[in-house]
């Protein structure tokens, strides 16, 4: 993606976008148009535009100007994909100035995400079952049979699932909306809750829900294709599930 000066002004510009504060506007459902891959003017104003709206806060110029350089790269990206993509859509979210490696690293996790989706499982299974002001007691999880979709939807018509997913691909970092098909692998480094699953347009998907806040794809959740022929699933989700039990 080339980017050119649409005019003489731009030390002015530049200098402008590490002191000026620009008053965020509404976004489109990517977070961008296509006239602001235009120009640098452009895209330096829907940087700021971004800053304003996600409240970031750099520590120096030079700082800002290495997230600018990341962002711009993402944006790159994020374009792209949009270009090919025809299930689901990325878009400038909160991530959009950290590199792909920092992403992961701060934000992938199978451990510590597990224990918070078993967690937020029980609650659910304890209010579920204590309706009727039922004594509930969670004696442990059940295991999902390894690589069985149809066990795994079976399970979830009953309850939240705690499920891993490999969820390091860059397209995950800035989904936004739609249902992902996107390139992914199983080997599973994201802990995750699958929690129903339907029908868009003839796809097929599971909703899940994701640990990553409600700025993220559809306010915190991703439908990801289901039947996709792999017995592993998309991203390896029917690989490692499990759900609450409970004895009384």
């Amino acid at each position: 993606m080339a980017f050119s000066s649409c005019s003489n002004t731009f030390l002015i510009l530049s200098l402008s976008l590490f002191i000026s504060t620009v008053v965020a506007h509404d976004f489109s459902i990517v977070g961008y148009s296509p006239e602001d891959l235009t120009c640098i003017d452009k895209l330096l104003y829907r940087f700021e535009s971004w800053v304003s709206k996600h409240q970031k806060a750099y520590a120096s110029i030079e700082e800002k100007l290495q997230r600018f350089e990341i962002f711009k790269d993402n944006l790159k990206h994020i374009d792209e994909r949009n270009k090919n993509a025809s299930s689901y859509w990325l878009g400038l979210n909160e991530f959009a100035d950290l590199t792909h490696e920092e992403f992961k690293m701060n934000y992938l996790g199978l451990k510590a995400q597990f224990e918070q989706i078993e967690n937020r499982s029980l609650m659910i299974t304890c209010h579920n079952f204590q309706q009727d002001a039922e004594v509930v007691t969670i004696s442990g999880f059940q295991d999902v049979p390894e690589n069985d979709e149809q066990g795994l939807l079976k399970a979830l018509a009953h309850q939240p699932l705690s499920v891993a997913i490999e969820a390091s691909g860059r397209d995950f970092q800035f989904y936004s909306g739609g249902v992902f098909d996107g390139a992914c692998g199983t080997e599973l480094d994201h802990g995750v809750a699958a929690v129903g699953y339907g029908s868009s347009k003839g796809v097929d998907y599971i909703i899940v829900k994701n640990s990553w806040g409600p700025k993220w794809g559809e306010q915190g959740y991703i439908r990801m294709k289901r039947n996709t022929r792999k017995p592993e699933g998309l991203c390896g989700i029917n690989k490692m599930a499990s759900y609450p039990t409970k004895k009384k």
